[in-house]
């Protein structure tokens, strides 16, 4: 597993994860609104803001017919699929002067493109990655297409079966792009915990050979957090200013102050994780201080057997190790000793 390189920030099994805010449709069609969503992301500790580049009509047609209505009991249960796009895209046009707000403020700024023009406005761009959306995962002649570009591919896994996974993968490498990064994903808004799955994170980066993180839909943030502590080093999550704004994520997104506890309990993890190692530091070595060792709990003239009433295994940890018990008991003192007195081997005969 090769680490991956986006801008200035690298991904890989010793770095740290790579957390990505998802603004998708939570600016409401309001250019300020996303603005200030991107400064917020940036106080709330995201590495990377990430849109999602497309038109009601590149990713769908304007038809009502049964096959375009939504009724999956989800959020949007009603709409068509080109009301819902209508309502969520990005406005292309907004892309340069969010991109150049997202940089200046020093976040990694990239999107996921629907469809071929889509990444050729990217590229013109220049962004230095791209995001395959999961519904996206079966168009292989999309992920060839922007793999041909050279940037690293986050490929979320939604709704992939394995062989679907196996496809996009191989996709990628086909036109000579090995820079993958796979995610977790349950494609339901929100999705429930019992869904998450998160063993199989471990489980992709091995069977792929590539890193591994989440793109998460469950509500709150005790997700992320158990991703990163099986491994993820990519985490994407949405991202909403307040929830009073009416947007089509609202439910599955976090505020600021969410976001800014999920970064924080991340690497709070992260720290946690550390590496394997048995050895003590230097605040535990202080702490055998108060493990157990053999005292004196009774006086003990000179030539008295010591025994279980007057020898103990006790707190602190200034006698000799309990280990010795069995072995001392029987044996006679060489000296009188007081009671409170730590057991040494010079006092016994």
């Amino acid at each position: 597993m090769k680490d991956i390189k986006i801008k200035n920030i690298t991904i890989g099994k010793d770095n740290p994860a790579f957390i990505i805010a998802e603004l998708s449709a939570n600016h409401k069609q309001d250019i300020e609104l996303a603005k200030d969503t991107i400064y917020a992301m940036k106080e709330s500790g995201a590495d990377a803001v990430k849109l999602q580049t497309y038109t009601p009509d590149t990713i769908t047609i304007n038809c009502d017919n049964e096959y375009f209505k939504i009724k999956q009991g989800t959020l949007w249960d009603g709409k068509t699929l080109y009301e819902l796009y209508q309502e969520a895209y990005t406005p292309w046009e907004w892309h340069y002067e969010l991109k150049e707000l997202a940089e200046k403020l020093g976040l990694i700024f990239f999107s996921t493109p629907f469809d071929k023009t889509a990444v050729d406005f990217l590229e013109e761009l220049n962004v230095p990655a791209y995001k395959i959306a999961s519904f996206e995962i079966t168009d292989i002649p999309l992920i060839e297409y922007t793999a041909t570009k050279g940037k690293p591919m986050i490929i979320s896994t939604g709704i992939a079966t394995l062989c679907d996974i196996q496809e996009a993968v191989e996709a990628c490498k086909r036109v000579g792009n090995e820079q993958i990064i796979l995610l977790k994903c349950t494609s339901a808004y929100p999705a429930p915990f019992e869904e998450a799955n998160l063993k199989t994170i471990p489980n992709m980066a091995q069977t792929f050979d590539c890193i591994a993180g989440l793109s998460d839909h469950t509500l709150g943030i005790s997700v992320p957090i158990a991703a990163v502590a099986l491994g993820a080093k990519v985490i994407e999550k949405h991202f909403i200013l307040s929830k009073d704004i009416d947007s089509p994520d609202k439910e599955f997104s976090l505020t600021p102050e969410e976001f800014k506890q999920m970064v924080k309990a991340i690497r709070e993890a992260e720290k946690a994780l550390g590496k394997v190692s048995y050895e003590l530091t230097e605040k535990t070595r202080k702490g055998r201080k108060f493990a157990r060792s053999l005292f004196i709990v009774k006086d003990v003239k000179k030539g008295e057997i010591f025994t279980e009433e007057n020898v103990r295994s006790i707190r602190p940890g200034y006698g000799l190790h309990p280990k010795y018990l069995n072995q001392i008991l029987g044996k006679k003192a060489r000296e009188d000793i007081k009671r409170g007195t730590p057991l040494k081997w010079e006092l016994i005969d």
